[in-house]
């Protein structure tokens, strides 16, 4: 499933990251790489997400949701 379509206050871990090279290195700086739990914590407009990883909560577009893929769904 794509981090899209993610639902609020759910658990689910990254499986693939398909964006541009310097986007994908911008956000494994950040935490962001295949196995890592990320937690869904708002939804704003269509595909905007707020989420928890590793501590750190990030704000990610419909552009960047859109290529990231994950499984799971756990509380």
């Amino acid at each position: 499933m794509k981090l899209s379509q993610c639902v609020p206050g759910k658990t689910y871990r990254v499986k693939n990251i398909d964006l541009p090279e310097a986007l994908a290195k911008r956000l494994e700086v950040l935490g962001m790489i295949e196995n890592t739990p990320i937690s869904v914590y708002n939804r704003k407009g269509k595909g905007i997400l707020i989420v928890y990883v590793r501590g750190t909560r990030l704000a990610l577009g419909v552009n960047i949701t859109e290529n990231i893929t994950v499984e799971g769904g756990d509380n």
